[in-house]
């Protein structure tokens, strides 16, 4: 029988779950990489937090009654990101990857833009978005490590608050365009966001700096994402940063291999409808 789309259900997260973690350790592995997930219930977790969510999209890839993939797209803000898309390692290159983006691609008709962030070592999946009509728009790197340093005095960094929400939405649109507030207010419980506020003025802020898929941090300035983020560190000492990073700045990409961070793995950041350059110093998630 020929492969269907079709909404997800509560009972199709734990098969989801298992096959993202095979499909991500696999071509992990197969380029010696480290597996983004270290177990099948890390990716059951995730499966079970995006279906749950009323602001995703999820679908599944079935043949002969079997899920064989899935595929999400995050419909917080103007722009709308895609991913996890996982295709159960038996059947890929048989055609559930491309139905399975269309499908996400469909659903975001009439959204600003639709981003992605794909690892560059995965020709397969680069050669299917681009052919999709996602356009290269930043060479990332994955980066982790813990930074120590102290503040300047006229610095504080500290856990964001209910009246910061405004002033980071302002910050995100000076950046980037648009803001990413609805993401930003329904951060996971277990992850704490943070703020910069220079001379009685926020900044920078950073959403969730010690789990990179959620992450994204916008700045005014270059300087100013290197006071967040040691002052983001200083609140977990022991506990590395683990970020995005748009290697083209690579001042900042420099400074951060100097304090001892290291590269994980490289990524692509990919876009499909508006983009505007970023106007200041930012760090993506697998979003934008």
């Amino acid at each position: 029988m020929p492969i269907q789309i079709r909404r997800m259900k509560a009972e199709d997260v734990e098969t989801c779950g298992r096959i993202c973690y095979e499909a991500f350790k696999g071509i992990s592995e197969n380029h010696n990489f480290r597996p983004d997930f270290l177990s099948a219930q890390a990716g059951i977790d995730l499966m079970r937090m995006l279906f749950e969510s009323p602001n995703s999209f999820s679908v599944v890839a079935e043949r002969d009654g079997v899920v064989i993939g899935s595929n999400h797209l995050v419909e917080y803000d103007a722009i709308r990101a895609v991913g996890p898309i996982t295709v159960d390692p038996a059947t890929q290159a048989k055609g559930a990857g491309r139905m399975l983006m269309e499908a996400v691609i469909e659903r975001g008709k009439g959204s600003a833009g639709i981003r992605l962030v794909q690892d560059s070592f995965n020709t397969a999946s680069l050669s299917l978005y681009a052919s999709l009509g996602f356009d290269v728009k930043e060479p990332l790197a994955l980066i982790e490590g813990e930074l120590k340093d102290d503040l300047p005095p006229n610095v504080t960094v500290r856990a964001i608050e209910e009246g910061d929400y405004q002033a980071c939405a302002d910050l995100c649109r000076t950046i980037h365009g648009f803001d990413r507030l609805n993401e930003l207010k329904n951060m996971p419980p277990f992850l704490t966001s943070f703020v910069a506020i220079r001379d009685g003025r926020l900044t920078a802020y950073t959403s969730a700096p010690y789990f990179w898929p959620l992450n994204h941090a916008v700045a005014e300035t270059e300087d100013d994402m290197k006071v967040l983020l040691i002052g983001t560190a200083n609140f977990s000492p022991g506990q590395p940063l683990t970020i995005l990073l748009p290697t083209r700045q690579t001042s900042l990409f420099r400074w951060c291999l100097k304090q001892g961070m290291r590269v994980i793995k490289p990524l692509t950041l990919m876009s499909m409808g508006e983009y505007h350059k970023p106007r200041g110093c930012y760090l993506p998630s697998v979003g934008y």
